[in-house]
């Protein structure tokens, strides 16, 4: 089915991402594997692009255009490339939404040119070793003293963790208060009592590194209070519609890549003296695979336009990000079963995708979650 949401406008972007991929991405992405991290070249790359910060203003080094749908484009071609490295997607679909709504002018003015140019990479830090969905159950706090907090607590599982210049930190400010008594504070790469732990060694997505981060004592000036106090928990709750989303974007664009791979190799793979994918139960799997995208598709679309017109709640963005990334990881499971001993080797894209999508029910919120968010909305 012809996709009936973007302008020509949103495909000449999506020309020059994917132009911008093969240049800039593609040839180093296996030493990034390696390496366990990417290099800050292709931030500052995308930065000259124009690929950070384009809802920000123009005034800061930003595109100045609010339009969700150019994100949208970004990362529908990083999953379909199968580049998971570059934390872009963090930078800004997550944490670019709670430095345009909170950040005072002052702090735009101190942060946002380096963040467009891509001179200051950002990251944010909710999950804790005990803390992890149960965002209420955190343990880092931040006692203020004269004009700064003292920052106390230890973080994990943070995205562009090692490589982060800004860290959008949850901690509680008024440990009496319960939801009412978190706030974000943003760490700066060079505080004293800033620490990063090691870069986390996970299964699939060696190139975005991953971190454990600790505060130990960490003056964080009140000048760095993101938004108002005690309101950390609220804006939490606003902004994590916007990364479900996201996830689910890229995830569906992965799954739909996976599966014309295979396609393509279910065509040319011969057993038994025919092509693989003429066997009754094989071309029954391909159909299979391929009405559940398609009905994916429908619903994903829909939801990036409601999205992009701020008419979309938490409920259906859940829903989007349960169904897109539980479909991927189905889809990417059963592409690599046809591919038979071949996908089970490192050196195909769906061994590489096997293991890269795996996490995808887990962050942002477990599938879990979303289904209790979702029954929450139902009223039971």
């Amino acid at each position: 089915m012809r996709r009936e949401i973007f302008t020509d406008e949103h495909e000449a972007f999506r020309e020059m991402v994917r132009s911008f991929i093969a240049k800039e991405i593609e040839p180093f992405h296996e030493q990034w594997e390696k390496d366990g991290v990417v290099s800050r070249d292709v931030w500052l790359a995308a930065g000259r692009q124009g690929l950070l910060g384009i809802d920000m203003d123009e005034r800061y080094g930003g595109g100045g255009d609010p339009d969700y749908r150019y994100y949208v484009v970004l990362n529908e071609e990083l999953a379909r490339a199968g580049i998971h490295g570059p934390g872009f997607s963090v930078h800004n679909d997550i944490n670019g939404a709670y430095f345009r709504r909170l950040a005072t002018d002052e702090q735009k003015e101190r942060w946002l040119p380096g963040y467009c140019s891509g001179e200051l990479i950002t990251a944010i830090a909710m999950t804790e070793p005990a803390a992890g969905s149960d965002l209420q159950g955190i343990r880092t706090t931040a006692v203020r003293d004269g004009d700064d907090y003292v920052l106390n607590g230890q973080k994990t599982f943070i995205s562009n963790g090692i490589l982060s210049d800004l860290v959008i930190v949850v901690a509680r400010t008024d440990p009496d208060a319960g939801h009412q008594g978190i706030s974000l504070l943003v760490v700066e790469r060079g505080m004293r009592g800033f620490e990063r732990g090691r870069n986390l060694d996970k299964i699939g997505m060696h190139a975005q590194d991953t971190a454990e981060l600790y505060f130990e004592d960490v003056r964080v000036p009140r000048a760095n209070l993101l938004g108002e106090e005690g309101q950390g928990f609220i804006y939490l709750m606003q902004n994590l519609s916007r990364e479900r989303v996201s996830i689910g974007v890229g995830a569906l664009a992965g799954a739909e890549r996976a599966f014309e791979q295979t396609l393509e190799y279910c065509k040319t793979r011969e057993a038994f003296g025919r092509p693989i994918g003429r066997f009754q139960h094989n071309r029954f799997t391909l159909a299979e695979m391929k009405t559940e995208l398609t009905v994916a598709r429908a619903f994903t679309d829909r939801c990036i336009v409601e999205h992009t017109a701020d008419r979309l709640g938490a409920e259906e963005a859940s829903m989007l990000k349960w169904w897109n990334t539980e479909l991927c990881n189905r889809v990417v499971d059963r592409c690599l079963q046809l591919h038979g001993g071949y996908g089970y080797m490192s050196e195909y894209p769906i061994a590489k995708a096997y293991l890269d999508s795996r996490i995808q029910t887990i962050f942002g919120g477990t599938t879990e979650i979303m289904k209790e968010i979702i029954g929450r909305g139902l009223g039971v």
